[in-house]
């Protein structure tokens, strides 16, 4: 049997068998799919659910599959849409203030979350493979949240109480300054940190960034209406002394960061900034969000990881995202969003508003994984994967591209960030690495206007292992091999 690789060849086999039914035509059952195409039942379940996901085939329990019918002739049918690009940007006669266009743009945030043909090696990609993620511990955290009495019932608005309680031990000590009333519980990350930026800012307003900054924060900002202001970052995180000139500047009234792990540089905070990023913020009377996303993502060679910025915050400064996505699996949409004062009745109430609450099923899920011995065990396991995934990215990169080895691999995260050469193109150079078979990500989407050089980012967590690594090095020094100063290097 294969594994689930198969699905996409199982589903394009099929797609093109489908052309030879007639409209309704009942499909052979499961079991002879699984004959005829040796591939395992799930192989088999999964692929009928993409087809019938794409209104190709209608699954009808008990009877069998059939051929959808055919929709020939709707395009024929859609009406003129063109008077929506007025609608989207028009402003109403009564508006008084203008914030800027407002643009929804999800471009660097797609072209993380895209996955690559099956062919291609997944160097971009920002989610664990599922060789590294805890997929037994997972569905037995499942299964016992399932047998749980009120499971399928309505959690608070804010979260579960318990894990609220575990959020904020996680992210503030045990004797922190944080308790259960400071955590919200969110949809992941991204939704933390949305809910950050809309609650803090008003549209037009200007915000912080780090530069280059996570596309995502970019998105959220955008979205909302908010003018992202760039932030210079070096190899000890935000240059701080920037930082006060850009509040003094804009006046703004939030800084977003991500002081460990940075993506996409990997810096880590310095400590001496790290207290200088909490006292220039209270100065200026404005928030630091502080994006904790690499937390659970430390090599098992790091050396011991500073505590986050709200673990060193009694005055309410710092709002801070938690989620345990990264660590764990892309449907794993649980995060925490902690905030004290005025601030947090303000986030509450957004959240509230835009979602109401969490799946209380997949809170209960979380909160048996981070209960059980094998979410310590899954952590320790990833460390040292983490660690030896680097280090083969970095020898493959030592033997077929010394000139762009970084000077300081980041001992966290899960990526490298690589200078080019002045002159080069990134996205070009990423357009080209796609068609020799390799994805990797072009820096020019982690800045919010022209980068002041040419970089890509290589992840080294969404492939199945190390080998796959070094032979998408191997095919990224083919891609760049035009590249007269760059070939310079290579040889």
């Amino acid at each position: 049997m294969n594994d689930s690789s198969s699905v996409p060849r199982l589903v394009a086999t099929l797609r093109e068998e489908l052309k030879r039914y007639s409209d309704g035509e009942k499909l052979p059952s499961n079991r002879a799919l699984v004959t005829r195409y040796q591939v395992s039942p799930v192989t088999v379940s999964r692929a009928i659910a993409a087809l019938a996901t794409e209104g190709l085939v209608i699954s009808r329990p008990g009877a069998g599959v059939f051929k959808a019918t055919s929709r020939r002739g709707t395009s024929a049918a859609l009406g003129d849409v063109s008077w929506q690009e007025v609608a989207l940007s028009a402003d109403p006669p009564h508006a008084t203030r203008d914030p800027g266009p407002r643009r929804t743009d999800a471009s660097g945030v797609l072209a993380n979350l895209t996955a690559p043909p099956p062919e291609v090696i997944d160097l971009n990609g920002g989610y664990l493979h599922p060789a590294l993620q805890p997929e037994r511990a997972l569905a037995a955290a499942l299964a016992r949240a399932g047998r749980r009495p009120g499971t399928w019932s309505r959690p608070p608005v804010e979260g579960l109480a318990e894990l609220r309680d575990w959020f904020a031990r996680d992210i503030g000590g045990p004797s922190g300054p944080l308790d259960a009333s400071d955590v919200l519980i969110t949809a992941g990350g991204q939704g933390a940190l949305t809910t950050a930026l809309r609650g803090l800012g008003s549209p037009g307003s200007p915000v912080l960034v780090e530069s280059p900054a996570y596309p995502g924060v970019l998105a959220v900002a955008r979205a909302a209406g908010l003018r992202p202001v760039p932030v210079p970052v070096d190899a000890d995180g935000v240059r701080t002394d920037l930082l006060a000139e850009a509040f003094e500047a804009t006046r703004s009234r939030a800084f977003v960061c991500q002081p460990l792990f940075h993506n996409p540089t990997g810096a880590v905070l310095s400590s001496p900034r790290r207290a200088e990023v909490l006292r220039v913020a209270r100065a200026a009377g404005a928030f630091v969000v502080e994006d904790d996303f690499a937390r659970r993502l430390a090599h098992a060679d790091s050396p011991t990881l500073p505590p986050p910025l709200a673990a060193d915050d009694p005055d309410g400064v710092v709002v801070h995202v938690r989620s345990l996505t990264k660590a764990a699996s892309p449907s794993l949409r649980i995060g925490a969003l902690t905030a004290r004062g005025p601030a947090l009745e303000r986030l509450r109430a957004i959240q509230v508003v835009d979602s109401f609450f969490v799946s209380r099923p997949l809170q209960e899920t979380a909160l048996e994984l981070v209960g059980s011995p094998a979410w310590t065990r899954h952590l320790r396991m990833l460390a040292g994967a983490l660690r030896d995934r680097r280090s083969a990215l970095l020898t493959a990169l030592s033997d077929a591209l010394p000139a762009l080895v970084p000077r300081q691999p980041p001992r966290g995260g899960y990526h490298l960030w690589l200078r080019l050469p002045d002159g080069s193109d990134a996205a070009a150079s990423a357009a080209t690495a796609l068609r020799q078979g390799v994805a990797v990500t072009a820096g020019g989407p982690y800045f919010t206007a022209e980068a002041p050089a040419p970089h890509i980012r290589l992840s080294y967590v969404s492939t199945p292992g190390t080998a796959q690594l070094g032979e998408g090095v191997r095919q990224l020094r083919q891609a760049l091999a035009p590249n007269s100063t760059l070939a310079s290097g290579l040889r």
